[in-house]
């Protein structure tokens, strides 16, 4: 794995890349296009603020989204954005969405630092809706083992209006760093992915959410993650 990491957050506040260039994406990405109307891709929308940054977040209650605490930065200021200028739209697929609501409140990672950006292993947020969503249903919170086969999906740079998962990837390492528990996966995943779910399918047929994704490798594909029990209260 490599060493080196990109935050994969807003896909149009911070300058394009070009796609020889996104981390996380390595000489041949499995990505593909998904049906935002099919499970587990319906439980999940498009975070964006009026100041134009872009992330992936999930419905994991009817007014409850989790996605990366970096996708709440200004990118001008540096400083957080207002809850009141976040946008959730869930199962958005080019332009149009299943349903939106705006952000009341969202509540960071103990220890997170926006002006240094981390630490990565507290880059997570829970947006607290203004208004319940019901018309696709919660993913619960799992934790996560260290060879869990997952998929990851998000709205990505190179392909923000739909959402392009990598539906055959899997947990490479769970590991203690010295601010919290982290995890690694080869999944392919670029900016604008920040905050997508890691999903694993249960014995029972559900999903479950079992980290996100919060960095990108750079140079080849994979990423660094949050696991769940991270975030799990």
């Amino acid at each position: 794995m490599a060493t080196g990491f990109f935050l994969a957050g807003s896909a149009t506040a911070e300058p394009v890349i070009p796609r020889s260039e996104l981390p996380g994406l390595g000489d041949a990405a499995a990505r593909q296009p998904v049906d935002t109307k099919a499970a587990p891709w319906r439980s999940l929308g498009r975070v964006q603020t009026e100041l134009g940054s872009r992330c992936t977040g999930t419905l994991i209650a009817p007014a409850r989204v989790l996605t990366a605490a970096h996708c709440l930065l200004s990118p001008r200021a540096g400083g957080l954005v207002q809850p009141g200028s976040i946008h959730f739209l869930l199962g958005y697929a080019a332009g149009r969405y299943t349903a939106h609501a705006r952000v009341a409140a969202f509540q960071l990672a103990p220890g997170y630092q926006p002006a240094s950006r981390g630490p990565a292993s507290a880059d997570w947020a829970i947006l607290q809706l203004a208004s319940p969503l019901t018309e696709a249903p919660p993913l619960p919170l799992a934790p996560a083992r260290a060879t869990d086969a997952v998929m990851l999906g998000g709205y990505q740079q190179d392909r923000a209006e739909v959402i392009l998962a990598d539906t055959a990837c899997r947990l490479v390492g769970l590991r203690r760093g010295q601010d919290g528990p982290v995890l690694l996966h080869d999944c392919a995943g670029t900016r604008g992915a920040s905050g997508a779910p890691l999903l694993r399918r249960e014995p029972a047929g559900g999903w479950s959410v079992i980290g996100i994704a919060v960095a990108a490798t750079r140079g080849q594909s994979g990423g660094l993650g949050i696991p769940a029990q991270a975030i799990l209260p």
